[in-house]
């Protein structure tokens, strides 16, 4: 597996793999959809939280001054993003997270720095917005203690050409098992997810059926004990 890294994202080496690709969002287009989100800010100048429930968990690749777990209400986790480009390729395509409407999901919040926090923000709009297949949305997180704050969550975007609305374990496991492109197999994001989760004393029945469904089918190549997970400090 390659992580992606931030130097790869600032120096724009993770776009080449997309840009063949109709959907690709230009640079100008990423900086104004996150001029919008940052002018939609529910308090001006209060803290931004980035909520992670993906890679973003263990591989952030920007700087924050804080990591929580935290959870969002009224949104779960959904493979129903069809990706041929990084975990799939044209002929095997695969899918990749985002979020729907309903439930909730548990997951990290990172506090960005008040003086950094277009740079960073910036970065995260690269890499996320790449495709534009995301809607980047204002959300309330809760932390364990009940404190809440405002966070920022990347959501599924259904016009976008990406969107697949069959996300279920027996129509996305199959196609995570077979798929793999220049970062890596759809498996193995899977199994990092399921097992950071897991690290983190976390729990998400979709991803657990999911896991155990792709585990079958490639007779359980598991890389959970490889992944570890940080202490989360305040």
């Amino acid at each position: 597996m390659t992580l992606l890294t931030r130097d790869a994202i600032e120096s724009g080496a993770y776009r080449k793999p997309f840009e063949a690709m109709p959907e690709l969002w230009t640079p100008e287009r990423i900086d104004a959809s996150l001029a919008e989100t940052l002018g939609a800010r529910p308090r001006g100048d209060g803290d931004v939280w980035v909520f992670a429930y993906g890679s973003l968990i263990w591989n952030p690749a920007i700087e924050f001054a804080a990591r929580r777990v935290a959870h969002l209400a009224g949104w779960h986790r959904s493979f129903c993003l069809r990706v041929t480009v990084g975990r799939g390729c044209p002929d095997l395509p695969g899918r990749m997270l985002a979020l729907e409407p309903g439930g909730e999901t548990a997951g990290i919040a990172l506090r960005l720095h008040r003086e950094r926090l277009e740079d960073e923000l910036r970065l995260v709009w690269r890499r996320e917005m790449v495709l534009g297949s995301y809607l980047p949305t204002w959300a309330t997180v809760t932390f364990d203690d009940g404190a809440r704050a405002d966070a920022i969550a990347f959501t599924a975007d259904p016009r976008r050409a990406q969107y697949e609305r069959d996300a279920s374990v027996a129509t996305a496991a199959p196609l995570i098992a077979q798929a793999e492109g220049q970062l890596g197999s759809n498996a193995d994001y899977l199994f990092r997810l399921h097992a950071s989760l897991r690290g983190l004393g976390l729990d998400d029945p979709y991803v657990d059926a999911l896991h155990e469904a792709v585990g079958r089918r490639l007779a359980w190549v598991d890389v959970d004990a490889d992944v570890g997970t940080a202490a989360l400090p305040d």
